[in-house]
C-alpha cells in the first residue's frame, strides 16, 4: 500500500489539479509539508498518551476508539511523510533500503556509528 500511495502522490505532484490537497501542499513547498508533518507528530503524540491513559485506567491492553484513533494519526503522518518524501523525490525503496542495512544492528550501535 505505501508504493501504491507514493504514486498516487507521485502522480498528483507531476499533474498537479486545482481540487488536489497534495498537489496544493506540494506548491507551497517544503516548509508547509514539514509544518504538517509537525502537526501530524504532534497528533500522534496526543493520541498515544491518550490511548495510555485508557490503558491506565483499565489495567489492560484494550482496543477501543482511543487505539483506532492512534493508527488514525498514524496514518496521517505516514501520508504527509511520504508527500514529503515525494517532494524531495526520494522513493519508499530509498527508506526500505536503509532500514535493511540498519536490520540486525543495535539501535544503540547504529547511533553510536553516526558521530
Amino acid at each position: 500500500m505505501i508504493e501504491k500511495l507514493y504514486q498516487v502522490i507521485c502522480d498528483r505532484r507531476d499533474h498537479p489539479q486545482a481540487n488536489s490537497y497534495v498537489a496544493s501542499l506540494i506548491a507551497k513547498g517544503p516548509d508547509a509539508i514539514l509544518k504538517k508533518i509537525g502537526e501530524e507528530a504532534a497528533e500522534v503524540i496526543i493520541a498515544t498518551k491518550d490511548l495510555d491513559a485508557v490503558k491506565d485506567v483499565t489495567n489492560q491492553d484494550v482496543d477501543t476508539a482511543a487505539t483506532a484513533s492512534l493508527v488514525h494519526e498514524i496514518a496521517d503522518l505516514t501520508f504527509h511523510l511520504l508527500v514529503l518524501m515525494a517532494e524531495q523525490k526520494i522513493p519508499p525503496s530509498a527508506v526500505s533500503s536503509e532500514l535493511e542495512h540498519r536490520f540486525g544492528t543495535s539501535g544503540l550501535a547504529e547511533k553510536a556509528n553516526r558521530k
